[in-house]
């Protein structure tokens, strides 16, 4: 087995900035997630993946969602989630569901690539470039359904792959990269920890434990890992996180309130988490 993988899973602005409070309370409690050998990131976990793999530290990343930096308006309708839930839940069968979800985010008018561009583009800030650092950044085929993943070997930019794996179906629409158009990492799996597979260690952080349809959630993914000799750790938000963080993950006057409920919840897991990740 390789070293160890830090995977950070979508979440919207909400989750996104709950996972920056969580990665903030990690570190102030000394835990080097700098030392990952891979960074795994699904939509919000992308934008933040790549910022900190780049240098940028899990405490600015923090104090941008307590002052109101990073927002996201998501133009989020209730027809437009209605129309998300009736493709996501149509089938039984995961293959098939993605399928639909494909076809409802390739039919929806929902602005323009380059409205996707630019606000991933915001997010990302300065960075622009591959880390030196691997990282991978995960999207959806919206043709196929199939999972892709993209690196710096992958011959797209980094705010392309990005912007793929934030391309939330039905609410933007599908960015193209490399002539395939692709939607959001967490249309199959919140997290994809599957492909931290063959790592000794995996730290995963999901906002959103489970992708809506009949998929597997990030604890049936950590669990898979842990029977093939993984040692793993699942971080998804607690009770108290889940009501600062309310039911629209969209809604951007929530995002303070989850960041400090994210950091308050890893400083009172550090401990273990420590144990697992530098153990």
């Amino acid at each position: 087995m390789r070293g160890t993988a830090l995977v950070l899973g979508g979440g919207g602005p909400v989750g996104g900035a709950w996972l920056t409070g969580v990665l903030a309370g990690l570190t102030e409690a000394g835990i080097d997630l700098g030392s990952a050998d891979v960074v795994i990131g699904t939509s919000a976990g992308a934008v933040f993946g790549s910022r900190l793999r780049s240098g940028v530290t899990a405490a600015d990343l923090y104090e941008r969602q307590l002052s109101g930096a990073d927002a996201v308006r998501l133009p989020l309708t209730a027809r437009q989630t209605a129309t998300f839930l009736w493709a996501a839940l149509g089938s039984r069968d995961p293959q098939r569901s993605v399928e639909r979800l494909a076809r409802a985010a390739l039919r929806a008018g929902t602005g323009t690539e380059s409205d996707v561009l630019d606000t991933v583009g915001a997010l990302l800030g300065d960075v622009r470039d591959w880390p030196a650092r691997e990282l991978r950044v995960t999207a959806v085929d919206a043709r196929t359904g199939r999972l892709g993943v993209f690196g710096p070997r992958s011959g797209v930019t980094l705010l392309e792959a990005v912007a793929a794996s934030c391309a939330v179906p039905v609410v933007w629409p599908p960015v193209t990269v490399a002539g395939r158009r692709w939607m959001d990492g967490g249309s199959r799996s919140t997290a994809n920890l599957q492909l931290a597979r063959g790592h000794r260690r995996v730290l995963a952080i999901a906002p959103i434990p489970r992708a809506v349809g009949p998929h597997p959630s990030a604890a049936r993914q950590a669990a898979d890992l842990t029977a093939e000799g993984t040692r793993v750790v699942l971080l998804t938000p607690d009770r108290a996180a889940r009501r600062e963080m309310g039911r629209d993950m969209a809604d951007d006057g929530r995002r303070p309130a989850a960041a400090r409920a994210g950091r308050a919840q890893a400083r009172a897991l550090a401990p273990s988490v420590g144990d697992v990740w530098q153990g």
